[in-house]
């Protein structure tokens, strides 16, 4: 456990540097967000973090989760050269990468499985729990028990579709992206966005 601390630290002091070489005022406009000082806010959720070259920090001032660290830096370090936008929404599948394709399953058994099996039976409370972090209906038109669209970083939207089991079909839960967002974060880090927004909405709903 001691080495795997190590390795985190390396790794965030490594995305603290490069992030202090960026142009970040550049990247704030391109991005969608507000600079600080020397670094930028970026709102992941419904909170905000402050980025810079001299650390990741939380509203309190403290060093969020490593997970989130790597999802903030790399928000930063993969920032296109323009805007893109693409508001389809596709599943994690459709993202034409490699990296894409390796993290399928685990984007079944990391976001959308914990999702379903916490809220089965509980469709409203899955739309409460979208509420709390700022979601929005979002009519499909395919009429879902539960349609929601969370902004889940500046640019990057999700799209919540959850359907309760009945006589004749299982429960469902998907998590969709809009295609864009494959140019904005690369496709390990859009995963564990996606592993983040799932223990957020079961926490949400655990605290209510």
């Amino acid at each position: 456990m001691h080495k795997k601390a190590e390795v985190f630290e390396t790794h965030y002091q490594d995305y603290c540097r490069r992030i202090g070489q960026s142009d970040l005022k550049a990247a704030a406009e391109i991005l969608g967000i507000e600079p600080e000082g020397d670094g930028v806010c970026i709102r992941f959720l419904n909170q905000t973090y402050q980025v810079s070259g001299e650390g990741i920090r939380d509203g309190s001032g403290s060093r969020p989760a490593y997970g989130l660290c790597v999802i903030l830096a790399k928000y930063i370090l993969c920032c296109p050269n323009r805007i893109y936008h693409d508001p389809r929404w596709v599943a994690f599948r459709d993202f034409k990468k490699d990296a894409a394709i390796t993290n399928v399953n685990y984007f079944t058994s990391d976001v959308e499985q914990p999702v379903l099996g916490h809220f089965q039976g509980r469709p409203d409370r899955l739309e409460r729990a979208c509420r709390h972090l700022g979601g929005i209906p979002h009519d499909t038109g395919a009429g879902y028990d539960v349609s929601m669209a969370i902004d889940l970083l500046p640019r990057i939207r999700l799209l919540v579709l959850f359907n309760d089991r009945d006589e004749d079909f299982p429960a469902l839960c998907r998590v969709l992206f809009q295609k864009h967002s494959e140019f904005y974060l690369d496709p390990e880090s859009l995963a564990m966005s996606g592993t983040g927004l799932a223990k957020q909405l079961i926490r949400a709903d655990k605290a209510t």
